[in-house]
């Protein structure tokens, strides 16, 4: 799909560096590189290995993949119908400004469509208020009500061993 510059496109082999950079780029944005364990081999597991976990759309801008979304599908049990979950979308610093993020949301919407999905919906940080106001802008409802509760390492063994 062309809009404006940007082509945008499912993500292909070919493309699991550009995006596994991206993604450590965005980690040093957030400011949580030290916790990023992923390396290009586990992304392409991931993306297109026998099981997928995820998917991921990339944005071309002049035959260089400058923009990423990595999406997969959840299920809401009150709409009994499955959900688009982006767990991350990404514009390089130097393509900022274009349009391009909000391109990527539209696709991804559209896309979100064509599947029947009942839901799209994303997590974004309090802090990052330049996205909030680009979510709320394209419609979306920011719900402060609802906090992610997350549990991983040590503290996710011990949760599954308990009886």
């Amino acid at each position: 799909m062309n809009t404006s510059d940007l082509t945008i496109r499912p993500a292909e082999p070919a493309d699991v560096s550009a995006i596994f950079g991206m993604i450590f780029e965005l980690a040093v944005f957030e400011k949580l590189e030290h916790m990023v364990v992923a390396n290009e081999a586990m992304l392409h597991e991931s993306l297109f290995g026998d099981k997928p976990g995820c998917e991921a759309l990339v944005g071309e801008a002049n035959g260089e993949v400058v923009t990423f979304a990595l999406f997969f599908h959840n299920f809401s049990t009150f709409l009994c119908k499955k959900g688009l979950y982006l767990e991350d979308l990404y514009v390089k610093q130097a393509c900022r400004g274009r349009g391009y993020g909000k391109q990527m949301l539209v696709a991804l919407a559209r896309l979100a469509v064509e599947r029947d999905c009942g839901r799209f919906e994303w997590s974004v940080l309090d802090w990052n208020t330049n996205a909030i106001k680009l979510y709320e802008g394209m419609g979306a409802t920011v719900m402060p009500e609802w906090r992610i509760c997350r549990v991983t390492g040590e503290a996710l063994t011990e949760l599954s061993a308990q009886a």
